[in-house]
């Protein structure tokens, strides 16, 4: 990869990876679009920017990832509650971790994404049913009593809404954010939560590809030079700085507007590789 397709990859990475609209879905398209093959260290590429994208998170929010719950514990409560209380934010990010968590273990082991859903079809498809979705999505929850408040149960129901974006294409933050809105909470509420669920879900899948990137039986690590680790180091930088600048704003549309700007842009995404896929055009999946 030239250093002009390494900064253009990385900025889409870093504008989509937390946007509803499947960070999968435009990078097969870039992809394609600048003729780069999948070598060895463009599938290595793209997994390993995604750190940067999940570091600007935990900066973008620092003053929530890194505070204990300072407040008394209600009356009457042991010592385990008190316990729970002090790291509330930490307990509900394990509850909702946890189903993606087994799920995608046992989906990883079997092999099951690997063999029914990635496929760039589904990709396609799913993002065009997610965008006619999104466009009516704000009226099926616009139910008056929103609420901020992310309880035990509001943290596992948004847990069990993340395992649906294991298909590709669905987007790991629409599935969080719709499910954070089917539980009452407000547009910013659910959108704050989905990036903060992003930091474990995203880490521990993110590493685990790392792994077998590295120390799979078949792992080719010759890709890793001097000019690729930097080519790795620049990518890593420009996903950070982009999905800090792309939460923010995010977050303000989101409030505003809704999600039905994003739901067409998903129908016109998807058209494009179902087009490019009925045109003879051979798409591969990059992560």
């Amino acid at each position: 990869m030239t250093v002009l397709e390494t900064i253009i990859l990385a900025i889409v990475e870093g504008l989509t990876e937390f946007l509803p609209v499947s960070s999968t879905g435009h990078m097969i398209i870039t992809q394609n679009l600048l003729g780069i093959e999948s070598t060895p260290f463009v599938k290595a590429f793209t997994i390993i920017i995604q750190f940067g994208a999940i570091l600007s998170v935990v900066c973008l929010y620092w003053h929530r990832f890194f505070r204990l719950d300072r407040t008394p514990a209600p009356a009457g409560s042991n010592a385990w509650q008190k316990f729970i209380h002090r790291w509330d934010f930490y307990w509900k990010l394990l509850v909702a971790f946890i189903p993606a968590a087994v799920i995608g273990l046992i989906a990883k082991k079997t092999g099951l994404i690997d063999r029914f859903l990635e496929s760039v079809q589904v990709v396609a498809i799913m993002l065009v049913l997610g965008g006619i979705f999104m466009l009516f999505c704000d009226r099926i929850f616009n139910r008056g009593s929103e609420k901020t408040k992310i309880t035990e149960r509001r943290a596992f129901n948004i847990g069990l809404f993340q395992c649906i974006s294991m298909i590709p294409g669905v987007s790991r933050s629409m599935a969080t954010i719709v499910g954070g809105m089917a539980q009452k909470l407000t547009r910013k509420a659910a959108a704050e939560f989905s990036f903060f669920l992003a930091v474990p879900t995203m880490a521990a899948a993110t590493a685990l590809d790392v792994l077998e990137v590295f120390f799979a039986e078949d792992a080719n690590t010759d890709w890793a030079t001097g000019s690729n680790l930097s080519m790795l180091a620049l990518g890593c930088v420009v996903a950070f700085v982009v999905a800090l600048l792309a939460m923010k704003w995010f977050v303000a549309f989101l409030t505003k507007y809704g999600f039905k700007a994003f739901g067409v842009y998903r129908i016109i995404v998807g058209a494009v590789i179902l087009v490019l896929l009925l045109t003879g055009h051979s798409l591969v999946m990059v992560d």
